[in-house]
C-alpha cells in the first residue's frame, strides 16, 4: 500500500504501521471464530520522524487512552465482517486523528467588558432586587 496521508504536509511511510489482524467479537455469526477480521493498528507517533513536534504534542492530547505509555498509538478496528473494511476504517480514522491534531488552534484574545454591558448587568440587578423587595411581607410599624 501507498503512504498514509494524513494532512497536506503531513504523509505516514507503510513502514511506520504495524497491523495485527485478529478475532473479532463484532458481527459475523459463526465465521467469527474462524477467520481473523478485526485489524490493530499500531503508529508509533511519539517516535515518528514523519510527525512534527507541535503535532505530537496535541496528538498525544487528542488520542487518550488509545496512546501507549510508550507514545504507540494503537486503533483497534471490528465494525465490519470483512478484513479489508476494517482495515480501511482504522486506517481512516488515524488519519483522521492527525488531521484534527495538525489544525493549529487559534488563540484567544481576552476582551474587557463594555462601559455599556456592564451597566445594562447593574440594572437588570437593580430591576431583579426591586422586584424580590415586593414580594416580601410588609411590616405594620
Amino acid at each position: 500500500m501507498a503512504d498514509l496521508v494524513a494532512a497536506p504536509d503531513i504523509a505516514i511511510p507503510e513502514s511506520e504501521l504495524e497491523e495485527r489482524f485478529v478475532l473479532s467479537s463484532g458481527p459475523g455469526g459463526q465465521n467469527v471464530n474462524k477467520v481473523a477480521s478485526a485489524v490493530e493498528l499500531r503508529f508509533a507517533a511519539m517516535r515518528s520522524p514523519s510527525l512534527p513536534d507541535d503535532v505530537k504534542v496535541r496528538l498525544r492530547f487528542l488520542a487518550g487512552r488509545r496512546l501507549s505509555k510508550g507514545g504507540v498509538l494503537i486503533l483497534r478496528g471490528n465494525r465490519f465482517r470483512d478484513q479489508q473494511r476494517n482495515r480501511d476504517d482504522v486506517r481512516a480514522r488515524l488519519a483522521d486523528l492527525i488531521t484534527r491534531a495538525a489544525v493549529v488552534p487559534k488563540r484567544r484574545k481576552p476582551t474587557k467588558p463594555t462601559r455599556a454591558s456592564k451597566q445594562k448587568r447593574l440594572e437588570q440587578k437593580k430591576a431583579h432586587g426591586r422586584l424580590k423587595a415586593m414580594r416580601r411581607k410588609q411590616s405594620e410599624e
